[in-house]
């Protein structure tokens, strides 16, 4: 769910070096046995949970106590129907024969050594030449299968209704092999679709459309109201190349249905009857089990001025001017007092002008940031959308327990599944928000408040990013109440492996987008959330488990959005995800996927793990001693073995190369000169695994966070990986280094909401389901939510022994004063980024003519970096002129526990001055720093980063 391999149900955010051995750690989602995700489940360095289960839908038997051609064979769908012309099956048929079985009653069954039941007997002729290469192109997992030819005579449509199965029969006409069929290569040949679908509005009726090529009957059961019993109506819907409609009378609006489809499901091997939703629905009932049919057009549901609000939207010149605050819509107020109850932890908190929430993010506005990026909003399962079916926790009571006591936790898991709080990972649609963020979850209520939300934020200044998970489903199945989609066709929307069983290396479910339909759905719903939501940008959960292909095109369809066509300017949506490599998709397993690698040039953000793990230490999934950069390594070593002197010290040096190569939007071709004083490229610097640190084509394409809602927040990383002997104000200080280097890079900045303000999660791992306890936070500036008990069980057990120390020491706790000193740092830092063009430049070729690293090669200060961008001057040949202000920048980053003193020749005799900014910082600590232009020596005091401007 939002970052990377983590303990819930995922969100992701760890990356392609860290899924390389990921090896089932924690993610933030969904869990699926020891593989846990936050939703973000991979999120960056993720954790998120696994609250529904993992199950597929295909039963696990033991083969080896079965024969290959047993009415246990029949569960599994190991032959693929590729083409309408041809069957692909991992079998060596030899002399024998193939046979292809239908029946449309289900009925097929192993017997007597034969397939019988049913209604469609073919043989299949075994071609000499494998699979053509269009089926390799577009099944690569299966290359090596054999081709068998289907003939052209077959009724085709009505065949794929049925139950299907191939086998394979000896001379004695005896069944040796026998499996059943996935079916998504003939249901993409047959039936892709274009026209419409879900509920279209005319001025006098009403039109349902759903694609369901495999259902043998569809029908419509009408309701006048969420909650009755028995539908008014129920209407029987007609196919026509596999998509069934009915129309209806105009005064269907305002009404509920959902769907009753008749078709075979792999998972019972029978005929069923699912009762769903509509896969397009735009509006649901509190309990998310009927559709609303409701017409987002309507100026019913516009709020006053909506359609207008374009005009009103914060300015946007360019992409490299973004930089991202990552927000959950329950955090943000469910804890604010100066919201009225009735409000908080929804969607109309953001519209309260003078809450303190609201405040904070007009003080964010004013300074720099540009787009608040909301953690999933869509109808997730994991939290009731009626708030009085909630069960609630005794605050007071949670408040009397010692900082590192077990009582917090264990009530808060008592009842984690049936509070309003949970990261939202869980997709049920798509396309509807979630109504637990609603004052009333029935009717349009959700899509009128929502759209308050966008327009509130907008018009102080903010964008909005949505956090799209596209990558799996929380259900599948033709029973489970949160199922959808595998009800509607099932074996089609859900990714399966060579056995037939659904794919879980997301969490659960993982969707297909290289299957036409669900490539289809998912641009859809981005058309609907850009047009009728008016969002300026998506973040994709589990990027590289969506097809390269389909991330192309949902870039070319929002920016085709235009103003006078759709009241929106879809050139400035921007886009960005995780692009992690794991899984079935990793090395291109089911085609060219959206990983870091595969999207070098396309102009698409994915988030750079590389800069985070350099910068704090380990990765989310190593131990959690591990040292980093901003955390101490070799300058202040807390005990952790990493190996002798000698050892640490390169160390330094390699975090050193991987943070610079990242401060120059980790592009693939920025020359630098590395620890060993050769000049190299960001993708000749290689992490431990021996990939390229740089991947990157431009700055947009690069996305540098140091933490985010997955993993422990960047206080509670810097409490453990410390040295405990430290003071809370130098961890402090070690806070806002690490920010430091995000908002001062070269690249899209993305900050985790409460960085600014030291927050903790009382070093909760993956609080995806944690509650309103673990995850609070405070805009009053009181406190930083630190030791507010051990973290959840599940997720961070193993860690309590290092974790219980360090809550239970009071001198590890920051004060107001530490906390308002952490804003105030954060929004200077974010006003010198704005200060300058030079901060974000937009080309790669800028960034290589302008940035240069300094205190390079192997005779350097350990962890010094020092950075310069260059300007040009007016009539002057050489560089442009970009900033009016100042013509040159020095940006020295000092990690160590001690002031240090720095000299270049290459920075002598210039007019260099501390930045104004910091300057009149509340900072005393960066007002000592100095520059000397004679000997061209800087002093930058200890744990500061320091900005030096040349003014024009």
């Amino acid at each position: 769910m939002s970052a990377l391999l983590s303990s819930s149900p995922f969100s992701s955010i760890f990356a392609p070096s860290e899924l390389t051995r990921f090896l089932l750690p924690t993610h933030s989602r969904l869990q699926l046995s020891s593989l846990t995700r936050h939703r973000s489940g991979f999120k960056l360095g993720t954790s998120r949970p696994l609250n529904l289960r993992c199950s597929s839908t295909m039963p696990l038997r033991d083969q080896s106590e079965n024969p290959s051609c047993s009415q246990d064979s029949l569960f599994y769908s190991r032959a693929f129907w590729v083409t309408k012309s041809i069957i692909a099956w991992n079998v060596d048929a030899g002399e024998d024969e193939c046979y292809l079985y239908a029946s449309r009653k289900a009925g097929l069954c192993v017997a007597d050594d034969e397939i019988q039941g049913h209604d469609v007997k073919t043989n299949l002729e075994r071609t000499n030449y494998g699979l053509p290469q269009q089926v390799i192109e577009k099944f690569p997992h299966i290359r090596d299968y054999a081709a068998f030819e289907v003939p052209k005579t077959l009724d085709f449509q009505s065949l794929v209704k049925c139950q299907l199965a191939v086998g394979i029969c000896n001379s004695d006409g005896k069944c040796a092999s026998a499996t059943g069929l996935q079916l998504p290569g003939i249901l993409d040949e047959l039936f892709s679709y274009t026209g419409p679908l879900g509920a279209v509005f005319a001025t006098e009726a009403v039109s349902l459309y759903l694609w369901a090529p495999t259902a043998q009957a569809v029908q419509a059961l009408i309701y006048k109201n969420p909650s009755e019993a028995n539908p008014v109506e129920i209407v029987q819907l007609k196919e026509l190349d596999g998509v069934w409609s009915a129309k209806g009378p105009r005064h269907w609006e305002g009404c509920y249905y959902v769907y009753e489809v008749s078709v075979y499901h792999p998972s019972t091997l029978r005929i069923e009857k699912c009762v769903s939703n509509d896969p397009y629905a735009r509006g649901l009932s509190a309990d998310g089990k009927r559709t609303l049919l409701v017409n987002l057009d309507s100026d019913d549901v516009k709020p006053e001025g909506w359609d207008n609000l374009q005009d009103e939207k914060p300015n946007l010149l360019s992409f490299s001017d973004v930089s991202i605050y990552e927000l959950h819509v329950r955090d943000f107020s469910a804890n604010d007092p100066t919201v009225p109850h009735e409000f908080q932890g929804g969607y109309l908190a953001f519209t309260l002008q003078d809450s303190a929430g609201v405040q904070h993010l007009k003080r964010l506005s004013s300074a720099g940031i540009t787009h608040v990026h909301l953690l999933p909003t869509f109808q997730f399962a994991g939290v009731e959308d009626e708030k009085h079916k909630w069960k609630h926790m005794d605050i007071e009571k949670l408040k009397s327990f010692p900082p590192d006591s077990e009582e917090q936790q264990a009530l808060i898991t008592a009842i984690q599944d049936e509070d309003g709080y949970n990261w939202g990972y869980n997709p049920v649609l798509w396309g509807v928000p979630k109504g637990s963020y609603a004052s009333n979850a029935n009717g349009p209520c959700r899509i009128v408040e929502f759209r308050k939300m966008v327009q509130a934020l907008n018009r102080i200044g903010l964008r909005v990013v949505l956090d799209v998970v596209y990558n799996h489903l929380h259900a599948s199945g033709h029973f489970e109440d949160f199922s959808v989609l595998d009800k509607i066709v099932p074996g089609y929307f859900l990714r399966r492996n060579a056995d037939g069983g659904i794919e879980h290396s997301t969490c659960v479910n993982n969707t297909a987008s290289e299957h036409f339909m669900v490539e289809r759905l998912i641009l859809d719903d981005l058309k609907c959330w850009a047009v009728h939501y008016k969002i300026d940008g998506f973040r994709f959960d589990l990027m590289g488990h969506i097809m390269k292909r389909t991330m192309l095109k949902a870039k070319s369809l929002l920016n085709s959005l235009s103003t006078e066509k759709n009241s929106v300017d879809g050139s400035s949506i921007y886009i960005y995800g995780e692009g992690w490599d794991f899984g079935e998709v990793a090395n291109n397993g089911r085609g060219i996927n959206a990983s870091q690698f595969n999207l070098f040039g396309a102009g698409i953000g994915s988030f750079n793990d590389r800069i985070r793990d350099a910068l704090l230490g380990g990765s989310p999934f190593g131990h959690p001693l591990h040292q980093g950069f901003v955390t101490g390594l070799f300058l202040e070593p807390n005990g952790h073995e990493l190996g002798d002197e000698a050892n640490v010290a390169p160390m330094l040096t390699v975090s050193k190369d991987h943070i610079q190569v990242g401060m120059a939007a980790n592009l693939k071709d920025f020359v630098l000169t590395n620890c060993d004083g050769q000049e190299v490229k960001g993708s000749e610097v290689l992490m431990h695994d021996g990939k390229p640190v740089g991947y990157a084509s431009s700055p947009i394409e690069t996305v540098n966070y140091v933490s985010a809602h997955d993993n422990e927040t960047l206080f509670d990383i810097i409490s453990l990986k410390t040295p405990k002997d430290i003071s809370v104000e130098e961890r402090c200080r070690m806070n806002h280094l690490a920010t430091s280097v995000i908002a001062l890079s070269q690249g899209i900045p993305f900050f985790h909401a409460g960085d600014e303000m030291l927050r903790s999660k009382s070093i909760d791992r993956d609080s995806y389901n944690s509650g309103d306890w673990f995850n609070r936070l405070d805009f009053s500036y009181n406190s930083n939510n630190w030791g507010v008990g051990l973290p959840p069980k599940e997720k961070n057990e193993r860690n309590w022994p290092l974790i219980k120390p360090r809550l239970a020491d009071p001198s590890y706790k920051p004060q107001k004063s530490h906390i308002l000193a952490a804003v105030a740092n954060f929004l200077n830092l974010m006003q010198i980024r704005y200060s300058s063009p030079l901060f974000r430049l937009r080309t790669a070729n800028g960034i290589q003519e302008r940035v240069r690293f300094h205190n390079t090669g192997p005779s350097w200060i350990p962890g010094l970096i020092v950075m310069s961008i260059e300007d040009g001057h007016q009539g002057v040949p050489g560089l442009s002129q970009l900033d009016p202000i100042y013509s040159y920048i020095v940006v020295i980053i000092n990690p160590c526990p001690t002031d240090v003193s720095f000299a270049n020749l290459a920075l002598r005799a210039k007019s260099l001055q501390l930045h104004p900014v910091q300057m009149n910082s509340i900072d005393d600590v960066v007002k000592n720093s100095t520059y000397d232009a004679s000997s061209g020596c800087f002093n930058v005091p200890a744990r500061t980063t320091s900005v030096f401007v040349e003014p024009r």
